[in-house]
């Protein structure tokens, strides 16, 4: 595990928010395999990457890797370095697998090359933890969370990116699927690392009523 590689992927995760998952994964993926939605250049797959890889398990890695909304020519969060000429449209997957190669993580990074509603569709894997960090729209984040959220493990954990308070500090898209997981009443709020927002999935026998109440 070379965390100095980290430096050189793209990506808007800070060092902080990289340590908490690679720190969360490492704690539940004995439970299952790890699942990550939107890799985009791979610097959250190789945070959680290299915790599955200590403990023998696996990362899902689920990106159409065309970019989201506002990484698009034009937008606000569009990069010419992951632009194809060829292709005319954003392509991060070259980078991705620079990434995961450098890395060492081919054994343990499984790259699903397609939107999260496909990749979705027949999969019936329990997860040990799921990080959501796709698109930003409200459809994607909601449509996200619907798929994959149903497969995670008691104990284990849900995940999502960019959880701003206010406009002005970001999209409240993820915010909004965030408070709508904590009130289905199925997750424990375990906290917040920079826009970072942590649930627990309740273990079995386990219910809300039985936990102190906490402030998100």
């Amino acid at each position: 595990m070379d965390r100095s590689l980290i430096d050189g992927v793209k990506g808007f995760l800070s060092q902080e928010e990289g340590e908490t998952l690679y720190e969360l994964a490492l704690e539940t993926c004995s439970m299952g395999p790890c699942l990550e939605i939107g890799s985009y250049c791979g610097k959250s797959t190789l945070w959680l990457g290299w915790a599955c890889q200590e403990r023998g398990s696996v990362l899902f890695a689920v990106d159409h890797h065309r970019g989201s909304e506002e990484q698009q020519k034009g937008e606000l969060f569009f990069d010419a370095e992951v632009w194809s000429e060829a292709d005319q449209a954003v392509d991060t997957f070259r980078l991705f697998r620079q990434a995961v190669d450098r890395a060492q993580l081919n054994d343990t990074v499984v790259p699903v090359v397609a939107p999260s509603t496909v990749a979705a569709r027949f999969w019936s894997t329990p997860l040990a933890l799921v990080f959501i960090d796709g698109g930003h729209t409200y459809a994607a984040a909601y449509n996200d969370y619907a798929c994959w959220a149903r497969h995670i493990v008691p104990g284990g954990y849900l995940l999502i990116h960019d959880i701003y308070d206010s406009i002005e500090e970001g999209g409240q898209a993820p915010h909004h699927v965030f408070k709508m997981a904590l009130s289905s009443g199925e997750y424990e709020f375990v906290g917040r690392k920079g826009s970072l927002g942590i649930l627990r999935r309740y273990p079995a026998g386990v219910f809300p009523s039985d936990l102190p109440e906490k402030d998100y």
